[in-house]
């Protein structure tokens, strides 16, 4: 055996002496009771040195650049719901996005794969309200099948109303985590926050779950001031009597819920209100991605915590990521910038191909999110559709308007107000007082690049007549137009001054000729190994290709017409896949 072999033994050895011994040493003389109990433990430290063990290097595409693992999926199922929560939805309602732009079963246990074999170990679905969804049954028990590939958690948060009668199924497909959306304990108050009857029918859903199996149910309270501030200590005794988790939210800012600061209480005000009733309550230990501050009074069988998202974030420890109804990433929930997933797959784009996207997206997350006052400035979707770009009827169209296909898109007035938070440029050829700049790409990674660009050139009838019948008295008009613009992709650093000059592995050029229109399409496709893209030698190819054109075909039509000179896609590089549509 290697000498590795024995290093690795020796540090389990003195693992279990440290660790685990002095745990049975104690034992000796305790009862039972002590004895079954410490007997949990170790077995619970075995559990833990067998994970650290067998643990397999993270992903690379869900590690940002500030060594943040994403192993956290939140997954919005629908966009509908069953209730008008007033933070969650605009009064007048919200655009549903069309149903045929929505994930379907297959797409969503498709991106599920992706992420879980790349380390991801819990999935969380959401709404919208996830259980009116018709295959929210299929979906975890398709899910549950992850497991095999490392999922560990299976969780759902839903408002609760028909929880009850779903239980079983949940249970029995693989539902491993419950968290309920509950304000009020007062049925009437309830009803008004919700716009909804139901207030029993979610109590009945958590003691079900409770009885079930489930501890803790969590139970998420978003408080506002002057509204249901004062049943704060009411939800606190709750957890006396009940495995029950309850998570005070900090009320925060959403596209439509009329957000201001005036209604939000911060968590260290409700803190302050508890401890002066309950002055023995005892902080609780959080993991670090932890988004919940928990606490708890001694001889409580529940807790409850709070959710700091505007006063305290907790970005640090981020490990989040949320795919929207419509199919598109986010990496902040605060942040409008989002990816295209959905268009990805239903235009054959490979695993590699997706996960270019993801990580690339994930590469670009800030390290922390703007700030209570900024972010109430943003445009955000509405909670009810966290995801794709639709927004309260009075703004919808606009947005849309807005939103181009693009894979990241970002609202102007957003990213100014991001780009001054964060220094940042918006182009990567000037500096932050706009001088021009060569992009330094030495500590750039080589990888695998492609570029594919058009353009097009009308011709009079006759001019085009000549170029396909090659009788034209200068020669074969598109032989020279080909080896032209293959000259010019190599020219390119020396015609576009801020270009870096780049090896090309390979230049392809296509024509395509439209009879009806007197049209010649120019596509041009490069491949290259490089640090930086080829973006700029797949244009420069096709214009040239297009000036050739020209040239030769000037003395019999001088009014022929070059357009529409555009990159279609490209692939490769920190931004990844971009298709122009």
């Amino acid at each position: 055996m290697n000498q590795g072999f024995y290093k690795h033994m020796a540090a389990a050895s003195l693992f279990k002496r440290c660790v685990v011994s002095p745990i049975q040493y104690r034992s000796c003389n305790s009862t039972a009771s002590s004895r079954q109990s410490i007997k949990v433990q170790v077995e619970d430290y075995d559990q833990k040195w067998e994970k650290i063990r067998t643990a397999k290097p993270f992903s690379e595409f869900l590690t940002d650049k500030f060594n943040r693992k994403h192993n956290y999926l939140r997954i919005s199922l629908t966009e509908r719901c069953n209730l008008r929560c007033q933070y969650c939805m605009p009064e007048e309602g919200v655009q549903l996005t069309p149903k045929k732009n929505i994930l379907t079963y297959e797409e969503i246990i498709k991106l599920a794969t992706i992420f879980v074999k790349e380390g991801v170990t819990k999935i969380r679905l959401t709404g919208g309200e996830p259980l009116v969804h018709p295959k929210i049954i299929n979906i975890i028990g398709s899910l549950n099948e992850l497991k095999n590939y490392g999922l560990e958690d299976i969780g759902i948060t839903t408002n609760g109303i028909t929880l009850k009668r779903h239980l079983p199924s949940l249970k029995a497909a693989g539902l491993t985590h419950i968290n309920v959306s509950l304000d009020s304990l007062i049925p009437a108050k309830f009803e008004f926050f919700t716009r909804r009857k139901g207030h029993s029918k979610v109590l009945e859903s958590i003691d079900t779950a409770l009885n079930i199996g489930y501890k803790p149910v969590k139970v998420n309270c978003v408080v506002m001031k002057n509204q249901n501030d004062d049943e704060i200590l009411d939800f606190v005794e709750w957890t006396k009597d009940k495995h029950v988790d309850v998570r005070f939210i900090e009320y925060m800012p959403f596209d439509g819920n009329k957000w201001n600061d005036k209604k939000m209480i911060k968590y260290s005000d409700m803190l302050n209100k508890i401890k002066k009733s309950y002055p023995d309550v005892q902080r609780q230990d959080d993991e670090l991605s932890s988004t919940s501050k928990t606490f708890k009074i001694p001889g409580y069988k529940g807790s409850f915590g709070f959710i700091s998202s505007m006063t305290e974030n907790f970005c640090s420890g981020c490990n989040r990521l949320r795919i929207t109804a419509d199919g598109n990433l986010k990496v902040c929930l605060f942040g409008n910038s989002e990816v295209d997933l959905k268009d990805l797959l239903r235009n054959g784009g490979t695993e590699d191909e997706i996960l270019q996207i993801i990580g690339a997206a994930v590469g670009r997350k800030h390290a922390r999110h703007a700030g209570m006052f900024n972010i109430q400035k943003m445009k955000n979707r509405p909670m009810i559709l966290i995801g794709g770009y639709c927004h309260s009827k009075s703004n919808n169209d606009e947005y849309y308007t807005q939103y181009n296909k693009i894979f990241q898109s970002t609202s102007d007035n957003y990213e100014d107000h991001y780009n001054n938070i964060f220094n940042q440029s918006k182009f990567s050829h000037t500096d932050e007082e706009g001088r021009a700049q060569m992009v330094n790409v030495g500590e750039k990674s080589v990888t695998n690049r492609t570029a594919l660009a058009s353009g097009k050139i009308r011709l009079s009838s006759e001019a085009f007549r000549l170029v396909v019948e090659n009788k034209h008295k200068k020669g074969d008009v598109l032989t020279v137009a080909k080896i032209a613009g293959i000259q010019g992709t190599k020219q390119t650093s020396n015609l576009i001054p801020l270009c870096h000059n780049i090896n090309l592995d390979g230049v392809d050029i296509n024509f395509d000729l439209d009879r009806e229109n007197n049209e010649i399409v120019v596509r041009v496709s490069i491949e290259c190994h490089a640090k930086t893209g080829v973006e700029m030698e797949a244009l420069v190819g096709v214009s040239t290709s297009l000036l050739t054109i020209y040239d030769m075909i000037k003395a019999v039509d001088k009014t022929a017409i070059i357009f529409d000179v555009k990159l279609d896609k490209k692939f490769g590089g920190k931004s990844g896949l971009f298709i122009n549509k």
